[in-house]
């Protein structure tokens, strides 16, 4: 928010310098990120004064160039060389004397020395406008009028004014301060309670408004008065839409908003002096003799001002003529062809409280963030509605020429009471850890614009302004009281005391440092990525259940993704493209899905991608490449980490994936893990493999939280270990093989392992060779032969049996 102080001064009753304006803002709750000093001309004219040629003469040496003597009201006068064609004697003009600085509209600062031109001494310079920044003109120097004394400042000539322009850091919920009056009125209580004064803001509001002239008038009438609370208009004729005077381009300039012509400039002055949005319509444009607030049917064509034809949603509310064809976007964007233009010369003023959430969706279905739709969406004072109105209307006609023909149309359907808030001092004191007074609190409140219905040595009941629609708590109510007296003087306690908490997400945060801490051990990198991505990436049947986004940043990012292989792969190339080849990147994200009906699910992932060479080639040998039983075998120790083992992988088919296992826990998902598709990665231009792991953070959170660490003894007996040559068929997945054994419970079996895989015309048409490696251990006493023996019979009888297997001999 941009606050003039020039223009903050107006509403004051008292004066308040630059720098204490600062700090009571700052203490206020509106923190000023930044206070700069503005100059209506560049250097404000530091140092130029106004002068007097006193003789005008042909240069000696030069023929385009005159030799002047120039008195600035200090005794001996100046000898100055000028190449002006019209500098003459008896002239009043602009000096700028050596050492002062002058600020061209166009080149670089100069400033002035005594200089040699053509033989003749120069003390100085007479100046032209656009050498001092007061215009655009070269033709020849500035003449002054006749009345202006030499060795006058020439800023105090030409009455330059300085300004100083805050920049003011305001929290959503302000919208009270969205304006010079509204800051005004915080300042205003704050010096009433710290000077203990009685002080109130200086309103611009005019009492007297009458109907000047009989002319047309509007019926007005709302069909929707949930989206429109109020709504007032007010005609004014033989307007003259002309340039606006100096004095409102400079407030204008001074916020940073470019001067369009008078009737413009003053609903944007009233937009940033009260904070109420306007809208002028060119009455001659308004057909039927009505304005109609209402809901039009949806796809109805409407063209605004910026010339785009938009389709009107149902849910917008749209301010109609007396036909019911849409003039504007109710508190939102102006339409083409009922605008104010050069050629308007009556107007019809409107000024309507919008309900702030109708305004906050049309604003964003619309992609028209303009200045009116984040006033009327954060709520705006419904009470000012005409005063405003009738400021602004004098306003116009004062600087449009034009005179009031209607009476004041005001609709105000359901008239609303002020919120009532009741707030005990001993909950004030529990919150602000300060003990207030009865008397304090109730001019703090009053000087805010509370009404105190009822006060006590307890409790005080206070009516709520409408300029504050954020007030609904005691809470609130702390918070002004707090704002006003300074948040520099909370009292800060010898003694702190606290409540213990449990934090609810602590197991889950440990959980994800741990597995998080593996990773970074085993030379990942955690990366983060945007979870909005570009739907150019995914199929229709993606689609059908994404998350779109209605407001898009930009056409490249305009839905939630439904998957975080995307993504991961744009960082995946970001650094392929660097030369950075052999990657491990690891991340904690969520992916977003929809139902179709409504209903949005949002699911926490934590992913991995691996590319090029888990290991570098060195004076060991050569460099070992990422694979499929890398990836597995990093699975497999995270989910061992947090005491996840009983777990069984199954392969899977996913369109991203050339060839995937899933891992799962019984009937629950974990996740799954395999080689990302050619296709997939041609999509961001890879060429190289890329491995890629998604497991499902809910099911590794829920596993991981009903166990514990065990700690077992070391075994005080041999283990003994038993290989087995088992032939099956070439299709069968040795996955298969380990569920075999594994349902066979034999509680002395610790470990399978498969140490290798043959393949050979000896072994038969379309068999292989598993070799298995089993490990046997009794935790009381040492195996014996016959013990170890009777455990492999078992295992062999159920691979013939279930899978057709033979044992090779």
């Amino acid at each position: 928010m941009t606050i003039s102080y020039n223009w903050l001064c107006n509403y004051l009753p008292i004066s308040v310098s630059p720098d204490k304006l600062s700090l009571i803002l700052t203490s206020l709750g509106l923190e000023v990120e930044s206070f700069e000093k503005s100059e209506a001309v560049k250097g404000g004219l530091q140092g130029l004064v106004i002068g007097e040629v006193l003789e005008s003469r042909q240069h000696p040496n030069a023929e385009k160039l005159k030799l002047t003597r120039v008195n600035i009201g200090t005794g001996e006068p100046l000898q100055v060389v000028c190449g002006a064609p019209n500098v003459a004697a008896g002239q009043k003009v602009v000096v700028a004397p050596v050492g002062a600085t002058i600020y061209p509209v166009k080149g670089d600062p100069l400033t002035m020395k005594v200089a040699k031109i053509r033989g003749e001494e120069s003390y100085g310079m007479i100046c032209a406008e656009d050498e001092i920044g007061l215009g655009e003109s070269h033709a020849g120097i500035m003449v002054l009028a006749e009345e202006a004394v030499p060795g006058t400042p020439a800023s105090a000539w030409f009455r330059l004014k300085e300004d100083w322009i805050y920049e003011i850091g305001l929290t959503p919920n302000r919208m009270d301060a969205m304006s010079h009056l509204g800051v005004a009125k915080d300042v205003v209580a704050y010096l009433s309670v710290h000077d203990n004064a009685d002080l109130n803001v200086q309103y611009p509001y005019a009492e007297a408004f009458t109907k000047e002239v009989d002319g047309k008038s509007f019926g007005v009438a709302i069909e929707n008065t949930n989206a429109c609370g109020r709504y007032a208009g007010v005609t004014i004729e033989n307007v003259t839409v002309k340039e606006s005077p100096d004095w409102l381009k400079q407030r204008l300039q001074s916020i940073g908003l470019r001067s369009i012509n008078n009737i413009v400039d003053i609903t944007n002055f009233i937009l940033h002096e009260t904070g109420q949005p306007l809208h002028a319509f060119d009455a001659d444009k308004i057909a039927g003799g009505a304005i109609v607030v209402k809901n039009l049917p949806a796809g109805t064509a409407f063209t605004t001002l910026d010339e785009k034809e938009r389709k009107v949603n149902a849910e917008d509310i749209m301010i109609c003529d007396g036909n019911g064809a849409p003039l504007c976007f109710g508190g939102v964007f102006g339409g083409l062809n009922s605008g104010v233009t050069e050629t308007t010369r009556n107007i019809f003023l409107e000024s309507a409280w919008f309900n702030p959430v109708t305004i906050r969706k049309t604003s964003f279905r619309h992609n028209l963030r303009t200045d009116a739709a984040t006033r009327f969406e954060k709520g705006v004072d419904i009470s000012n509605t005409v005063n405003v109105l009738k400021r602004a209307a004098l306003l116009i006609r004062d600087l449009g020429g034009g005179k009031i023909a209607s009476e004041i149309a005001d609709i105000y359907p359901a008239r609303r009471e002020k919120k009532q808030v009741v707030l005990t001092y001993a909950y004030l004191k529990r919150l602000s850890g300060k003990h207030y007074t009865v008397e304090t609190v109730g001019k703090i409140l009053r000087s805010l614009g509370f009404d105190i219905l009822k006060e006590s040595g307890s409790a005080v009941q206070v009516a709520v302004p409408f300029s504050k629609p954020d007030i609904e708590l005691p809470a609130d109510i702390v918070e002004e009281i707090m704002r006003v007296d300074g948040y520099d003087n909370v009292i800060i306690p010898q003694h702190i005391t606290i409540s213990p908490s449990v934090e609810a997400l602590g197991y889950e945060i440990a959980l994800r440092d741990k597995l998080a801490g593996l990773l970074a051990g085993n030379g990942f990198n955690e990366i983060v990525t945007n979870s909005i991505t570009n739907t150019a990436y995914f199929d229709d049947d993606i689609l059908r259940h994404s998350v779109k986004m209605l407001n898009s940043l930009s056409a490249e990012l305009n839905m939630m993704r439904p998957s975080m292989i995307e993504t991961g792969l744009q960082c995946v190339v970001h650094n392929l493209n660097r030369k950075n080849n052999n990657l491990r990147l690891f991340e904690f994200g969520k992916t977003y899905h929809s139902d179709g009906a409504g209903k949005y699910t949002e699911t926490e992932k934590l992913c991995l991608y691996v590319t090029g060479a888990k290991q570098e080639a060195s004076w060991k040998g050569k460099d070992i490449k990422s694979d499929f039983y890398y990836l597995k075998g990093l699975v497999s120790s995270l989910l061992n980490a947090v005491n996840i083992d009983s777990f069984q992988t199954g392969s899977i088919s996913r369109p991203d994936l050339e060839y995937a296992l899933s891992v799962v826990n019984g009937k629950q998902e974990i996740g799954v893990f395999g080689l990302v598709k050619n296709k997939t990665a041609a999509q961001f231009d890879i060429k190289q493999p890329v491995w890629y792991a998604e497991l499902n953070w809910k099911p590794i959170v829920d596993l991981s939280s009903g166990s514990r660490d065990r700690y077992t003894e070391i075994p005080r007996f041999p283990a003994v270990q038993r290989d087995l040559a088992i032939v099956v068929d070439k299709q069968l997945a040795y996955e298969k093989l380990e569920s075999a054994i594994e349902r066979l419970h034999i509680r002395r079996l610790q470990g399978i392992r498969l140490f290798d895989v043959f393949e050979s015309d000896k072994l038969g048409p379309d068999k292989k060779s598993f070799a298995v490696n089993f490990t046997f251990l009794d935790s009381e006493k040492t195996l014996t032969d016959e013990e170890t023996e009777a455990m492999m019979q078992k295992i062999m009888r159920v691979v013939e049996k279930e899978l057709g297997a033979e044992i090779r001999k």
